[in-house]
């Protein structure tokens, strides 16, 4: 092949690569599977709120939004904004379709935005009788017999067999723990209880005495603390998200950013076009230092270097 139709080849191979670069990193999504993803949750790193992201993630494969403490990631089943709520379904958590013995305990971690919201736990299977059954180091008992037909309800599951128990077991066996509370490490400790499993009731419904029909799940409550979520809500992320953009931040400094439809961070409120100041593209460290606008990353500098190179080959040839 003639030296310069080599260094156009060349050329043009690295220019593709430029744009197969800039074309491939993800933006921020507004959805997960079916959830609507508002601030301060986001879909990945750079989305959302800083304080969030550590601990909510999407899935790109199964598009599943995960919550992840120190004790496993948990799916996110429901978001309500306007209560700031939302809803797990643990894999171990029993229901009345399903029962069986809980691996590991639920948690959470005291640091991150998260705390038990307004469930009710049914601890099942545990060390008779349940009436004594006290948290460590307390001997406030905790189960609230006002609830006891919550129990008895429960166990008329088939399911139940699923936990070593008979059909139809007795109640003293079945802990309703309403409010739930997490020991010091943040979790329900079964073991420390004595209980193989448990279940989470978000709603009854309109039918208390049939476990078939009621909302299982673990409701938590969230807040978007102070700093720099405090005013974000209102402001900045209202006016990205009316514009079409997704509010999220830069990973360098963790300060606002709303990340607009064609993949592209902005720097100032919001994706209207006389708004684009300071653009960074997704995912890339952007060189504000030389004033040009082009990443710095030695990926970028290599291709640059290539493509300089090939030219050189068409001017000596």
């Amino acid at each position: 092949m003639e030296p310069q139709l080599a260094a156009l080849a060349l050329s043009l191979i690295i220019f593709n690569l430029l744009l197969t670069t800039t074309t491939q990193n993800p933006s921020c999504q507004d959805t997960c599977g079916s959830l609507h993803l508002s601030y301060p949750f986001g879909s990945g790193p750079g989305c959302g709120s800083p304080t969030f992201q550590p601990y909510t993630t999407c899935t790109t494969t199964t598009k599943q939004l995960l919550l992840t403490t120190h004790t496993g990631s948990y799916p996110i089943t429901s978001i309500s904004y306007s209560t700031n709520t939302l809803t797990l379904t643990p894999s171990s958590m029993s229901t009345c379709t399903s029962m069986q013995p809980s691996p590991s305990n639920l948690g959470l971690d005291w640091a991150s935005p998260f705390q038990l919201g307004p469930s009710t736990f049914i601890l099942l299977s545990c060390q008779p009788p349940t009436s004594s059954l006290t948290l460590k180091d307390s001997s406030i008992p905790i189960c609230d017999p006002s609830y006891s037909h919550l129990c008895a309800a429960i166990y008329t599951c088939p399911s139940v067999t699923g936990l070593n128990l008979p059909l139809f077991p007795p109640t003293n066996t079945c802990c309703v723990y309403s409010p739930g509370n997490l020991d010091a490490k943040g979790e329900l400790d079964l073991r420390g209880l004595k209980c193989k499993g448990y279940t989470s009731v978000v709603s009854l419904g309109d039918y208390p005495t049939d476990p078939n029909k009621w909302e299982y799940g673990v409701a938590l409550k969230y807040n978007h603390g102070g700093g720099l979520d405090g005013g974000i809500v209102e402001t900045k992320c209202k006016s990205c998200e009316m514009s079409g953009g997704v509010c999220g931040y830069a990973t360098s400094d963790n300060s606002f950013l709303c990340v607009c439809e064609n993949g592209y961070y902005n720097t100032t409120s919001d994706c209207s076009s006389n708004n684009y100041s300071g653009v960074q593209e997704l995912g890339d460290i952007w060189n504000s230092e030389s004033g040009s606008g082009l990443p710095a990353s030695s990926a970028w500098k290599t291709l640059f270097g290539l493509l300089a190179l090939a030219d050189l080959i068409i001017l000596a040839a």
